[in-house]
């Protein structure tokens, strides 16, 4: 299955359950309405999940969800050996295959925001990351040379991938793809569509730390999410945000780490230079309609460092919230888009 902790980010995103009642509520006649909570496993994690509603059979929507992220594991995961995903990275075939409707869709947003963010964003940098010691093949916490690092780099990259009309092909025959920055977000937003598709319009899914927002809590309340602080010493609230009707996804790289001669190696790989990122951004969080494109934005922005980061979001008009380190603290910053949704 896919890792709940992939080992190019982890999601640090804490629910809130009970804060103050907000404008913008229930109509009187609605506040009976029940709030029922799902609860699974998938991807190697789990998800979470409320619905408001009346006379929901609720045994029958999580029956439904499973059987949605069953075929999205089937489809896309790394760690199932007959996976469609996985059949793709074992063969050394550079003819093009025909994909699922699921994994084309993920895959195209992939290359999109690949190439929106220079790089930022790479599906095929699995090999570096193995390399550096925080893939699933295991190695001891050392720096590669620079001879088997170049050669690593010669591997990836998503000029190496060619996406036409739903079909797939490789440049190299070693190419490896790997979809875990991006597949949980896709997740929250096949389980959202499917939640809409059952007629039920006020909803919170969270898969990993992934989620997306829709409407209302049974209370009358919108829904509240709080980002973490970036501390990996503790678990704390740092901010509290109402995203409305989005998608949150936040990535950040104060948890997974290795030290070697002094110095700090974070689990996020930079596949432009193919060693781990070295600035003092340690997370950001997106507000998006797309959990799917959250996902692979948070991970590109992390990638970026502070001020490209900024610059990016503010060019292309995104929300987004950044916390950076400085030698007196954390310092935030967010772009004018996402104002609206801090408490």
């Amino acid at each position: 299955m896919l890792k709940a902790l992939n080992l190019f980010k982890i999601k640090t995103l804490l629910l809130i359950a009970s804060l103050l009642v907000l404008s913008g509520c229930f109509p009187s006649n609605d506040l009976g309405r029940k709030e029922y909570l799902l609860q699974g496993n998938t991807m190697g994690t789990t998800y979470s999940i409320k619905v408001v509603g009346e006379n929901i059979d609720k045994a029958k929507l999580q029956q439904g969800i499973d059987a949605e992220l069953m075929q999205l594991n089937q489809e896309m995961s790394t760690y199932i050996a007959d996976s469609e995903l996985s059949k793709f990275n074992q063969s050394t075939s550079l003819e093009p295959v025909n994909v699922s409707m699921g994994l084309a869709r993920v895959i195209k947003e992939a290359i999109r925001l690949g190439q929106l963010s220079n790089g930022a964003l790479d599906v095929t940098v699995g090999p570096l990351v193995n390399l550096w010691g925080f893939g699933p093949e295991y190695r001891p916490e050392t720096v590669p040379s620079t001879e088997l690092l170049n050669t690593t780099k010669a591997r990836i990259g998503l000029d190496k991938l060619v996406f036409e009309n739903n079909t797939l092909a490789k440049k190299i025959p070693d190419l490896y793809v790997d979809l875990s920055t991006i597949a949980k977000g896709y997740g929250v937003d096949l389980v959202a569509e499917y939640i809409e598709a059952n007629g039920i319009n006020n909803y919170l899914v969270e898969i990993g730390g992934e989620m997306r927002l829709k409407g209302f809590k049974h209370t009358g309340e919108l829904w509240h999410v709080a980002i973490e602080k970036p501390l990996s010493t503790e678990r704390a609230v740092h901010q509290i945000i109402i995203p409305k009707d989005n998608a949150v996804a936040t990535s950040g790289d104060y948890r997974i780490y290795f030290e070697a001669d002094g110095q700090r190696f974070s689990h996020i790989i930079d596949p432009n230079t193919g060693k781990p990122i070295n600035h003092k951004l340690v997370s950001v969080t997106v507000i998006h309609p797309s959990s799917m494109t959250a996902d692979g934005l948070s991970t590109a922005l992390m990638v970026m460092g502070e001020e490209k980061a900024l610059a990016f979001a503010n060019e292309h008009d995104l929300a987004v919230y950044i916390i950076a380190k400085t030698d007196h603290g954390f310092v935030e910053q967010s772009t004018v888009k996402f104002m609206q949704y801090l408490k």
